[in-house]
């Protein structure tokens, strides 16, 4: 490996044109730094900003003048508005401790037993990844509500069940189904990194299975599941769609925000609101930060894979477990395509496709559905991009060590922050004139994008910047260091380092970032609601306007439309880039 204090020098005396190396040298350095500082610009204009002007609408009245806390205690003084707060903890709570059980289960099957077709049974529990959280509540509206499928006892076959949907229960069943896949990946990480060498250690101590699974399964896992924990109660916590579908009148603050902003229009109230949502959020995130920095590497040198053993039992059990989650799950969104296609439901059960014309419905028909892949593509495009040039300058760089670590901080920031809120903070920031300073007016460089797709784009792109960034930051972590110490010794431009070494060897992570921009941006409703314009109506956004003017059919068939999209893009995407995967993965068979 070259020092970095002598590579220089060595490359100087080799180098017969050491004066222009040097010259080139610090140009790059420069640029680096100029990089630096604009992407910290970018991030203090789409984050900081924003949020630091949503702040301020809560504790100012219409005219601008600054009151304090009034709108907060006026807030808590309403017993309507109050309750949502209870009401949201109590939905989050009940859903993270029957999603990360539920999860923790089928995870375990997964990676702790030898249970045959696991392919199989991962990928169609990640199928609610590709819904929009809309679809969700409206099937349990084909199922659960007053004229639903089970309620009536599949039209009169069998007695009828009612559970009473509209309320927490049909919550927390929607925000179960949402954040059930993503427990699982969570959990499948770190039931997966294990070494053989503890469970054999303790068998030989004589230890039962229930002491080793809490002794050393458990312990094993205590960081991700932790994180599992925050994550489940940060996403159920802020969720918009399922609630506004089978809410009913049990509010909730994502709610509340709607109808402060959309029913009411008064925006500072819709302001406070949004504070009071991401207070919760943000201690959650910030316990979750302080955690994962007490994480040490539990797979060292030496240790060995866990290979699971056969227990017919327990496989028995949990293969029986997986094939009933699956069942549900497809269950649950074949009714909803089945709901679709029928002509008047209950009533009139043929089969046809007259709610996929859209005819006689708000919400902008296949305009909207076209606009939102669009919208998806450009944010796939240009979000992958600044995601991954804003890790690479993060995790590369080595000068400017304040900036890099305020740059990073405000990258995963976003965790923090529902889209609701964003959406908010959007319309406050951009859709400002400008403002006043010292008696002095200072125009908004930025408010001509305001009610266009730059700004739904620019949206989608920060909702889902912070994932993004740390998969990017952690395929760069993969790279050594050393590639850009030799590339500098040898005067190679670190543009070139980053076309030809750097980014081939990342392209695995650049092409998943893409697709979780594309199908997150087409099936996301609340970072988009509040910013979309009558000029670009957009596919999920349809579908609430549509589920609002009692048109279900047609918003069910547009939901489809969107989680069918969604499928087919994943599908294809993965028979398109298998060829690009290998081209640029060549070195590592």
């Amino acid at each position: 490996m070259i020092n970095d204090q002598i590579a220089p020098t060595i490359t100087a005396t080799i180098d017969p044109r050491s004066q222009n190396f040097w010259v080139t040298l610090d140009k790059e350095l420069w640029i680096k730094r100029l990089l630096i500082i604009l992407v910290c610009i970018w991030l203090l204009a789409v984050v900081v900003l924003p949020m630091f002007q949503l702040f301020s609408k809560s504790i100012t009245d219409a005219d601008g003048r600054f009151v304090g806390l009034v709108h907060f205690s006026t807030y808590f003084r309403t017993p309507s508005l109050a309750k949502s707060l209870y009401n949201s903890l109590f939905v989050a709570m009940c859903t993270t401790c029957i999603s990360v059980s539920l999860g923790f289960l089928f995870a375990y099957a997964l990676t702790r037993t030898p249970l045959a077709g696991k392919g199989f049974f991962k990928a169609i529990s990640m199928m609610p990844l590709f819904a929009p959280t809309l679809l969700n509540g409206i099937a349990l509206v084909y199922l659960f509500g007053r004229k639903g499928l089970i309620t009536l006892g599949f039209f009169g076959a069998l007695p009828g069940i009612d559970i009473n949907l509209y309320g927490p229960v049909g919550i927390i069943i929607a925000e179960v189904l949402f954040t059930f896949p993503q427990a699982v990946l969570m959990l499948g990480i770190a039931l997966s990194i294990t070494d053989a060498r503890l469970y054999e250690a303790a068998e030989s101590l004589r230890a039962g299975r229930v002491r080793i699974f809490f002794t050393v399964t458990l312990p094993g896992i205590r960081y991700g599941l932790i994180s599992t924990v925050f994550v489940c109660f940060i996403l159920a916590f802020t969720d918009f769609g399922a609630p506004k579908v089978v809410g009913g009148n049990y509010n909730i603050l994502a709610t509340d925000i709607y109808k402060q902003v959309i029913g009411q229009q008064n925006f500072a109230m819709g302001a406070v609101v949004s504070v009071v949502l991401m207070i919760p959020t943000l201690i959650a995130f910030i316990i979750d930060r302080i955690f994962q920095r007490k994480q040490v590497a539990l797979i060292a040198a030496r240790s060995i894979p866990l290979i699971p053993r056969r227990q017919p039992l327990r496989d028995g059990l949990l293969m029986g477990y997986c094939a009933l989650v699956i069942f549900l799950i497809v269950g649950f969104y074949l009714t909803a395509v089945y709901a679709s296609l029928v002509k008047v439901w209950p009533y009139d059960l043929d089969l046809g496709f007259w709610h996929y014309q859209f005819s006689g419905t708000g919400g902008g028909g296949y305009a909207a559905f076209f606009n939102s892949i669009r919208m998806s593509l450009y944010s796939a495009v240009f979000g992958t991009a600044i995601a991954f040039l804003c890790a690479y300058l993060i995790e590369k760089s080595r000068q400017m060590n304040s900036l890099r670590q305020t740059a990073y901080f405000l990258s995963i920031l976003p965790l923090a922050l529902p889209g609701l809120v964003i959406g908010l903070a959007y319309i406050f920031f951009f859709n400002s004139p400008g403002w006043k300073v010292g008696g002095i007016f200072i125009p908004n460089p930025l408010n001509f994008i305001y009610a266009s797709m730059a700004i739904l784009v620019i949206s989608n792109i920060v909702h889902f910047f912070a994932v993004s960034f740390l998969t990017a930051t952690t395929a760069l972590k993969q790279l050594d260091r050393e590639f850009e110490t030799v590339s500098a010794s040898m005067g190679v431009p670190f543009t070139k380092t980053f076309s030809r070494v750097t980014v081939p060897v990342c392209i695995p992570a650049i092409l998943e970032i893409g697709m979780y921009f594309f199908v997150n941006s087409m099936a996301t409703v609340s970072a988009v609601i509040f910013l979309y314009s009558a000029d670009i109506p957009l596919a999920s956004v349809a579908v609430a306007n549509m589920d609002d003017a009692g048109d279900v059919a047609p918003a069910c068939a547009m939901s489809v439309l969107i989680l069918l999209t969604n499928l087919a893009v994943r599908t294809g995407y993965g028979a398109l880039t298998r060829r690009v995967k290998i081209r640029h993965q060549a070195w590592a068979i």
